[in-house]
């Protein structure tokens, strides 16, 4: 159970998860300081931690000032000269913020998660402060955020808001993790020594980005993936954001982030008003970066996600099949032969509206093209719901074609300055969910689109970041930026509320919009517009570093590859996508009666262990390597069944190809392999290892299916 402890004689508290703890305190200053975070404590021994001479409260030269990291959230103001968490403008020009204690809530939710606020005001100005927290009964992530309220009469300008600031205990050495990336090469994994300074982390697009995503691990140095503790933080906000990681000259690391890049977070805060920042949880782990992920993973499922427990449908696209050449006929042609493969959502990608011939026009026009299809979307709903399937359209609600009726009408709709060029990207331009008329518009033409034509699935895109991000707040502040996707958590919030069999996949041409802020509104997201098997695995190896397989689309598409140019075996494209949500892209009517065959055999075996795919616990066994084989593992909660998927890009003479040792097994079990009927002591699984015994070549490839027999 999380519990949370107050010591009034120390002016610490102590809030305790499963198997860590984390402790505050106030100093002689008023201001909140971190004391510990790591494993767990008892209330007295975080008391002896926080009577200890803080850097803070210790006698210093005259050029240090406050150390740059050990408050829960930095200010401007006085002798700090560290990266500010919060900045703030009062109405006569003074920007420095001194805290005042006013007090602490601590309360209990109906779903048994403990929270504490910590409540200050400026010692002069009309402005409280309140840092909430959250710990939960089944997790190590905590959640904080912060709350600012103007209780005076005159406006306060919020020049800067992060969600929270985290300290780790000093270390002689540290490590930076995060992904990095571009269009169709998302999420790569970096880990680098943690320079001294600050190492800042953003995105200035307006969403989550392909080039970084909002998360953050820190280590010491000497952390694998089975092996010591990992610090690690994850921002719940689909736009822009910033996360800066510090490392003093004192031993020092901590990092501060939230909403809004360098440029674009003013926020005129006016008499009465709140503003409320994103959540950005923290953890603890130890057992290396691999329990840090498993943890990542649990928190995902039972606290963001909008329907963990069910089971995702192998899902057909049609967009590789077709592009923009779409019709009723072919639709249904496609349909026809992915009910034969076994697929049970269909989704109609890009080009079934308005004049969407390519993507010059039509954005913006979300109704039926009438010339291919005459008679409405209903017959082809109709026609897949018979087949057995769900129906699923793309839809890209926040852009729009200058060549559209809906352009031509509303002008003053996109993101846009004047007297400066409307930028296009992709030949588009991106409406302005700030405005409530549009989002209201977006919300209008969704239900009505969801209800008319028995969708059961939509595929929410966006294929472009912003520019020209105005027009501006009307004291010229930067609420646009967070406004904007506030209502479009709204829309999607009320859509979904409209129709509760609704599923959505969060797409940014590929994975430009991947948070935990978006995936708490919608069931699946899209990692990358990169279906190549090989570049894959790599990219959804730093994808479960922090989010979970249950969330990651992966799809098996046809060779060579219409990006890369690459070919590899239908095994190997099959047994890659089985390590995620499986779906299908190719063009179904030119697979042979021999492929529809052999494809339907994989999503058969897929829909025989994605239960542990989608729910179960994940091991990464092997990183991805050139020339050596790469193994992940999904393990049953109960242990009774386990999965291992394995993928070598080519052999290398000379490099032995060694067992692979198993996790998450019950030790003194038996398990059988359900394709070759061999029996294994988990013993010997997870001591010995377990033979890969891939096929000869290149690009080979297997999926191990075990269960417990004894």
């Amino acid at each position: 159970m999380p519990h949370i402890s107050y010591a009034p004689d120390a002016g610490l508290w102590l809030l305790t998860t499963p198997h860590t703890s984390y402790a505050v305190r106030t100093d002689r200053s008023g201001a909140p300081c971190h004391v510990a975070w790591g494993g767990r404590l008892t209330l007295d021994e975080a008391r002896e931690i926080a009577a200890r001479p803080h850097p803070v409260d210790r006698e210093a030269n005259s050029f240090e000032g406050r150390p740059p990291v050990g408050e829960e959230l930095p200010v401007d103001g006085g002798a700090r000269y560290g990266v500010p968490s919060l900045q703030v403008r009062f109405v006569d020009g003074t920007r420095a913020l001194e805290w005042e204690p006013v007090g602490h809530e601590i309360r209990e939710r109906p779903d048994g998660a403990g929270e504490l606020d910590l409540v200050f005001r400026d010692r002069h100005y009309p402005l409280s402060i309140v840092l909430h927290y959250r710990v939960h009964h089944d997790s190590d992530v905590i959640e904080r955020w912060t709350s600012l309220r103007n209780t005076g009469a005159d406006d306060i300008v919020l020049l800067r808001a992060d969600a929270a600031a985290w300290t780790l205990p000093p270390r002689a050495d540290y490590r930076l993790s995060h992904v990095t990336g571009e269009w169709a090469a998302e999420t790569q994994l970096r880990r680098e020594t943690l320079p001294f300074g600050e190492t800042v982390l953003t995105s200035r697009r307006g969403i989550s980005s392909h080039h970084l995503n909002p998360w953050v691990m820190l280590d010491d140095g000497g952390a694998s993936e089975d092996h010591g503790q990992v610090w690690s933080a994850a921002l719940a906000w689909s736009g822009s954001w910033r996360v800066t990681v510090q490392r003093t000259s004192d031993g020092r690391a901590g990092f501060t982030g939230g909403a809004g890049h360098d440029a674009a977070t003013t926020l005129r805060l006016g008499p009465g008003e709140t503003h409320t920042t994103p959540r950005f949880a923290g953890l603890h782990t130890r057992g290396g970066f691999g329990a840090a992920s498993r943890a990542w993973h649990a928190y995902t499922r039972a606290h963001v996600l909008p329907h963990p427990d069910e089971i995702r449908p192998v899902l057909y696209n049609s967009w590789e099949a077709t592009g923009f050449d779409i019709d009723e006929k072919r639709q249904m042609d496609l349909a026809a032969r992915a009910a034969e493969l076994g697929a049970e959502l269909y989704v109609m990608d890009d080009g079934w509206f308005g004049a969407r011939r390519g993507d010059r026009a039509g954005l913006g026009d979300w109704t039926p093209s009438p010339d291919r299809f005459p008679r409405g979307l209903a017959p082809l709903a109709d026609e897949v719901h018979r087949l057995g399937m769900l129906f699923g359209l793309w839809v890209e609600p926040e852009m729009v074609n200058a060549d559209s009726d809906l352009y031509r009408a509303h002008p003053d709709w996109v993101l846009h300055f004047p007297h400066r060029t409307r930028t296009e990207l992709r030949n588009q331009l991106v409406l302005n969910f700030a405005r409530d008329d549009v989002a209201e518009w977006a919300y209008a033409w969704l239900t009505a689109l969801v209800a008319d034509h028995g969708v059961d699935f939509l595929k929410w895109d966006m294929n472009r970041p912003f520019s020209e991000a105005g027009p501006s707040g009307p004291d010229g502040d930067d609420r646009l930026w967070s406004t904007y996707v506030r209502n479009l958590y709204r829309v999607i919030d009320r859509l979904r509320a409209d129709h509760p069999r609704l599923r959505v996949e969060a797409c940014s041409g590929g994975g430009g919009r991947v948070d935990l802020g978006i995936l708490s509104r919608t069931d699946q997201a899209w990692p990358s517009d990169n279906t190549d098997a090989a570049d894959r695995i790599a990219i959804q190896h730093g994808y479960s570093q922090l989010y979970p397989a249950s969330t990651m689309a992966a799809w098996v598409t046809d060779v060579p590859n219409e990006l890369t140019s690459r070919s590899v075996p239908l095994a190997f494209r099959f047994h890659v996508a089985t390590a995620g949500v499986l779906g299908v892209g190719g063009d179904l009517t030119r697979w042979s009666d021999e492929e529809i065959a052999e494809g339907a055999a994989f999503v058969d075996a897929y829909k025989r262990v994605r239960h542990l795919v989608q729910h179960g616990v994940q091991y990464r066994l092997r990183a991805p390597v050139d020339d050596g084989p790469s193994v992940v593992q999904y393990a049953s909660a109960d242990r009774a069944e386990t999965l291992v998927l394995a993928w070598r890009r080519t052999p290398r003479r000379g490099r032995p190809e060694l067992p692979v040792h198993l996790a998450g097994l019950d030790p003194a079990a038996v398990y059988r392999d359900m394709t070759t009927g061999v029996a294994h002591h988990a013993r010997v699984l997870m001591e010995h290892g377990l033979p890969l015994e891939l096929p000869a070549g290149d690009w080979a490839s297997t999926a191990v299916h075990l269960k417990r027999v004894s």
